[in-house]
């Protein structure tokens, strides 16, 4: 008795079977008409630009936003007494966070007319942000531009001349101009600080340094 109840369920599995594929064949495709068509699909893959455009450090069309010196932001009386993590970036005028390499203008040592000017003295950056900075020699002397705790606090990405890239794993000693034109350093900071550049072996009118204060 039991053996012919077994059978029988097996007979009545194996004629819906046909009829259940079939069925599910039939569903298939008007359930991939019906997603097609209900405007509800995915949205695509975001886009990957991570800023990190190491092949064309010098493009002017980047989309980071440029970083002015120090004589281009809000920078409070007295604030070089005050600890650099005393500062705030969004109350200096700092751009906002981006995901975005950011352009810091660039650094000018040297001219035609006088080997020893300089553009600017003192720039403020952000902590946590990746940044392009260029550095450029313009003086028609050698210089070696030092910024030795600066680049030890940040992570460096890459060194850029002449659209040969240098990656390190560790920080350079210092920078050398045998003629002229830019060097372009990309970095990411670290931590908030204060941080001396200089060009070595210059002292009194033809002093040329000054600083990078990195801000939260």
């Amino acid at each position: 008795m039991a053996k012919e109840l077994w059978l029988s369920a097996l007979a009545a599995l194996l004629a819906f079977a046909p009829a259940q594929a079939a069925w599910a064949q039939t569903a298939a495709p008007a359930a991939q008409a019906a997603d097609d068509d209900d405007g509800d699909d995915a949205a695509p893959a975001a886009d990957d630009d991570d800023g990190d455009d190491d092949d064309d450090a010098g493009a002017a069309s980047h989309r980071g936003a440029m970083v002015p010196p120090a004589s281009g932001l809000t920078i409070p009386p007295g604030s070089e007494l005050m600890p650099a993590s005393a500062l705030n970036g969004d109350q200096i005028g700092l751009p906002p966070v981006s995901l975005s390499s950011q352009i810091v203008t660039p650094l000018v040592i040297g001219s035609d007319d006088d080997p020893y000017a300089i553009s600017a003295k003192d720039f403020y950056l952000r902590a946590g942000q990746a940044y392009r900075w260029d550095m450029v020699s313009e003086g028609n002397v050698e210089y070696k531009l030092h910024a030795p705790d600066f680049f030890r606090n940040v992570w460096m990405n890459q060194i850029v001349i002449s659209d040969r890239e240098i990656h390190m794993a560790g920080p350079p000693a210092w920078l050398e101009y045998d003629a002229k034109g830019p060097i372009t350093v990309q970095f990411q900071t670290i931590r908030p600080g204060r941080y001396d550049w200089y060009v070595e072996g210059l002292e009194g009118d033809r002093e040329m340094r000054g600083t990078i204060t990195v801000v939260p």
